[in-house]
């Protein structure tokens, strides 16, 4: 779910993940992530099991998928 748009031109989306357990979860997930074109801001909350994306245009689903998978982790959608 496209949850807001904090600035002109930027667009923030929630994800839930499946399988983050910890900090270093979180980080693997935050590096993959941060790694896609436009994205400027990445947070992972384990315990939520969301990620948090803020990204300049909206991201294509499979890249996120993707990205989450290389990290070891499962994209369970939009929150």
């Amino acid at each position: 779910m496209t949850a807001q748009t904090d600035t002109p031109g930027s667009v923030t989306t929630v994800y839930k993940v499946s399988g983050m357990s910890c900090g270093h979860c979180e980080g693997a997930v935050s590096g993959e992530l941060s790694e896609l074109a436009g994205v400027t801001s990445v947070k992972a909350v384990a315990s939520a099991g969301e990620v948090t994306v803020v990204s300049t245009v909206a991201l294509d689903e499979a890249a996120v998928r993707a990205a989450v998978d290389e990290a070891g982790f499962e994209l369970a959608g939009r929150a």
